[in-house]
């Protein structure tokens, strides 16, 4: 059962044990550092423990933060440490050499106070005030030197401290009274970078919703589901096909991304991360957003306006968006120097307010990707839907591919060997791609995008030129997997080379739309539409998981689902080999494989205790 140790005599009319308390844990007294060492020792090694100074005076949020955040092993502010299981080694070697060291330099305590358990699962111990240094202090620093990161999270506005004298307790207890504690954790649960309408539209009475389904004991994962639930509902509005199912689905869809903004701001606000809502919040979305383009794609085919090669143009096309995204961020995440003077250009017109909403906005991002699917969906038809996505999304990753290209071209970095695994776990390079990087890798060093770009524009050009069926096609497959193997043959450190994932995804995913298409038989498009779906669940888990620090899926899932390379020799040589008629039976076969394998084990994965609990954080306070 949880516990607060509180150390160091007790601050009359202080509000600190009732402050613990309120938020889970119970309080249990300790005189000393051998008391609060032989108290700690009582504590389970599975529990957090967490290490609070009796003279501490701070807002409520600031001790919340500090003591409940699940995402990392410690946390600090002053007078105040959380550890949880994976840091406790290095807080039980800081309380037994505090305990040596007795009352000097190392700021331990000369005194304790009182406490019991609590049912958040997590005990604190505090220390008395007269002290040079507080003793959580102390052993924050020394946890820390032993090669635990500790984290220390933003307070801003907010209060955390351990005045020395009454003076300066009552300062700072004024400073408390000062700050709306309240007022600030509603406006930290709002994310600080996001788009103008979720910003402006969206989010003012989106955290108050966040508020009141947190004193209602609702979940962050319960809000989830219900804006995946709605989002489904809105799809199968659409499929309809009728003027009504088209109002209420573009109505139902904001009300999912009211319920998206939510899920975040709720775990923001009460700190519930898990490592389920990691992967529930990663995922969803993309779920939401296509269904909901299949949904438009059924509702037009019951019309007789057949927009499947849209609607499946559109998820190639924001699929693809995101992975530029995510490889550019991946390659540069610790890069060691960054002099592009385009990067220079880029913060300083984000100095002048009205242009950082601009750029923002044109990019289309999801609030306002949304909001005009919402709005055309109710008063237009899908296929004036699609066209204004394609648009949209087309010059919002020309614009954001463009900047990043000069960037990259004009900066003088060092990629790191992290970086450079990270892009090659992105290729998702399958059985096909790593014999032929062993057969032609040193013929072709550091091929790196210029290889991947020449056997995708080979692949998709003969793709789009021959017949369906063709030989031809086969052989550029075959082509497209050497020199896929060649581009993957050593490390990615090229200044480009974080397009190589890019550009493998947009030449799996447009090659079964050209095939597809060029089957021309009934069920073909929306076959491929749902592999397509599946191989882009496998890339956005294989994303959420670099980001989340614990490394791609395992290998042996690339090559049990074939890799990029492997599916789409498969999908050319299927459409030599079978008849018209049988090729959205087989690409319909090769999108349950993939999807019922991928989904196995990234369950498997996020459920598990490895996986990481990353979120979003909020606005600074």
């Amino acid at each position: 059962m949880p516990t607060v140790i509180l150390t160091g005599p007790p601050v009359p009319g202080s509000p600190l044990a009732d402050e613990l308390r309120s938020l889970g844990f119970d309080v249990r007294p300790a005189t000393g550092p051998e008391e609060a060492a032989a108290a700690l020792a009582r504590v389970p090694a599975d529990q957090r423990v967490c290490v609070v100074d009796s003279g501490f005076v701070g807002h409520v949020h600031a001790l919340r933060l500090a003591l409940t955040d699940p995402r990392f092993d410690a946390c600090a502010v002053t007078g105040a440490l959380a550890v949880q299981p994976g840091a406790r080694p290095a807080l039980d070697r800081a309380v037994a050499a505090a305990g040596t060291a007795g009352g000097g330099t190392t700021g331990a305590p000369d005194a304790a106070t009182a406490g019991t358990a609590t049912a958040s699962g997590a005990p604190a111990v505090a220390t008395g005030p007269g002290l040079r240094v507080p003793y959580a202090d102390c052993l924050a620093d020394a946890v820390e030197a032993a090669g635990t990161a500790v984290q220390r999270p933003e307070l801003g506005t907010l209060v955390a401290t351990v005045p020395a004298t009454p003076a300066e307790r009552a300062e700072a207890a004024a400073a408390v009274a000062s700050v709306d504690d309240e007022a600030v954790r509603l406006r930290t649960a709002v994310k600080s970078r996001d788009g103008f309408f979720t910003t402006f539209c969206v989010s003012p009475y989106s955290r108050y919703i966040a508020r009141w389904c947190a004193r209602r004991g609702l979940t962050p994962n319960q809000v989830t589901t219900a804006s995946l639930i709605t989002a489904l509902i809105a799809a199968g509005c659409a499929a309809t096909g009728d003027r009504w199912g088209y109002v209420a689905a573009g109505v139902l869809l904001l009300v999912s991304f009211v319920l998206d903004c939510t899920d975040g701001q709720l775990a923001r606000y009460s700190l519930q991360y898990s490592t389920m809502g990691a992967w529930l919040d990663a995922t969803f979305d993309r779920a939401k957003e296509y269904s909901f383009y299949a949904g438009l794609a059924l509702g037009a085919a019951r019309n007789g306006d057949d927009v499947w090669a849209l609607a499946l143009g559109a998820m190639i096309l924001m699929t693809c968006r995101h992975v530029v995204d995510f490889a550019f961020n991946e390659a540069n995440h610790d890069a060691t120097a960054n002099t592009s003077p385009t990067a220079a250009l880029s913060d300083k017109l984000d100095s002048v307010g009205w242009t950082v909403w601009l750029r923002r906005m044109i990019i289309l991002p999801i609030g306002e990707r949304w909001a005009m699917i919402a709005v055309l969906t109710a008063l237009t038809t899908p296929r004036t839907v699609f066209y204004a996505l394609l648009v949209g999304c087309a010059f919002g990753a020309l614009y954001t591919t463009a900047g990043r290209v000069l960037r990259s071209l004009t900066r003088k970095a060092r990629r790191t060997a992290r970086a450079a695994q990270a892009l090659a776990d992105l290729t998702d390079s399958g059985p096909p791609a790593e014999l032929a990087a062993r057969l032609v890798g040193r013929m072709a060093p550091g091929a790196g995008i210029t290889a991947a770009v020449i056997g995708s524009a080979a692949l998709l050009w003969t793709a789009w030129a021959y017949d369906f069926g063709s030989r031809q096609v086969i052989i550029a497959a075959v082509f497209y997997v050497l020199l896929a193997g060649a581009a993957v043959a050593r490390p990615l450190t090229g200044a480009l080379d974080w397009l190589v994932p890019p550009v493998f995804r947009a030449a799996e995913y447009t090659t079964v739309l050209i095939l597809a298409a060029k089957a021309d038989v009934p069920g073909a498009l929306p076959a491929a539409f749902g592999l397509i779906a599946a191989v882009a669940y496998h890339h956005y888990d294989t994303v959420y998981r670099i980001r989340g620090g614990t490394g791609a899926p395992p290998h042996w899932l690339v090559r049990t689902v074939g890799g990029h390379d492997g599916r789409v020799l498969l999908t050319v040589v299927l459409a030599a080999v079978l008849a018209r008629d049988a090729f959205p039976v087989a690409l319909t076969a090769t999108a349950v494989f993939v999807a019922l394998v991928v989904l196995v084990e990234s369950i498997r994965f996020w459920v598990s205790s490895g996986a990481p609990a990353v979120h979003d954080e909020g606005e600074p306070a």
